[in-house]
């Protein structure tokens, strides 16, 4: 009989238990659909509607069928994805190597090292933004030192030239966010076994092929990790083009983000059609994060 009563006792802690567990779910589940999926599903209704500002009516997919004619929209796209393609990989790269060099442990000063790297990334967006337009400008830091050693013979219009502006982007981008991935792979380095290196040496590896033979494949899943972190990141890409360029000169650099934001806030208001490049957004960010799972994932054996 106590046999039996204790085990009643332990099902009725259980389902107690459990009610309290559901009961936590449910609260956060409910937040996620009220500020999450419900905007969500919200912005792909709009997309559907036409109109300047609150003035909307059903359309259909009038919005989507004229990205095919936009000559802005393309435009903001191509400079979207070549900040994609060039700065995402090189971006990665530098985090990879910086965080090698890092986790040395015959490094002196590796703690102020890793500190500085880091540092860019708990800077104000604005702010950074505003002092590589400083830095950057045509008798700013950058042109004066380049001046004086040689390399070239009058300052770069790194803010007005339409190449050189995609250069400062993809540059400010890249110095804002290398350190916050380097602080993931240096986690992952920290938690390779130094025996897998040494094992490697007694093989006769080299420096380079440790970092291609053991360092690489142990990192895949963290490599996985910030190349989709990084893709989302550049795709939804704002406030370096709003605060250095403007989106220019003559929408050389304009972002996607940022051409949403004029649709919505800079232009007369039309949130129909900006709810629809931003599904477009979404669409492209699922399809490459899905690619790069597909081409980086792990390909287990059924």
């Amino acid at each position: 009989m106590k046999f039996g009563t204790s085990k009643v006792k332990s099902g009725s802690a259980s389902r107690r238990q459990n009610r309290w567990g559901w009961a936590f779910v449910s609260i956060s589940s409910l937040l996620i659909i009220i500020f999450v999926f419900y905007p969500m599903a919200q912005a792909f209704v709009m997309s559907l509607m036409s109109g300047m500002g609150s003035m909307l009516t059903f359309t259909g997919f009038s919005n989507y069928t004229r990205l095919a004619t936009d000559t802005i929209f393309k435009e903001a796209l191509f400079n979207t994805l070549m900040y994609l393609v060039i700065q995402v990989p090189i971006m990665l790269i530098l985090a990879l190597i910086i965080s090698v060099m890092l986790n040395d442990r015959t490094l002196r000063f590796r703690g102020i090292f890793r500190t500085a790297i880091f540092l860019p990334c708990v800077t104000s967006l604005v702010a950074y933004s505003l002092i590589m337009k400083s830095v950057f400008s045509n008798t700013g830091l950058m042109n004066q030192i380049m001046l004086n050693l040689h390399l070239i013979s009058q300052p770069i219009s790194w803010v007005t030239d339409p190449f050189w502006a995609k250069v400062l982007i993809i540059i400010s981008i890249t110095w804002r966010w290398t350190g916050y991935n380097t602080i993931f792979y240096l986690s992952g380095l920290q938690n390779i076994e130094p025996s897998i290196y040494e094992a490697a040496e007694i093989d006769g590896a080299n420096a380079i092929q440790k970092f291609f033979g053991v360092t690489i494949p142990l990192l895949k899943p963290i490599i996985l990790f910030t190349a989709i972190t990084s893709t989302i990141g550049t795709l939804q890409l704002f406030d370096e083009v709003q605060n250095i360029t403007g989106g220019g000169p003559a929408n050389a650099t304009l972002s996607i983000s940022q051409y949403i934001y004029n649709l919505c806030f800079k232009f007369s208001p039309n949130f129909g059609y900006a709810s629809a490049i931003a599904y477009v957004v979404v669409a492209m960010i699922v399809l490459l994060s899905l690619f790069q799972f597909i081409v980086g994932g792990d390909k287990r054996d059924a």
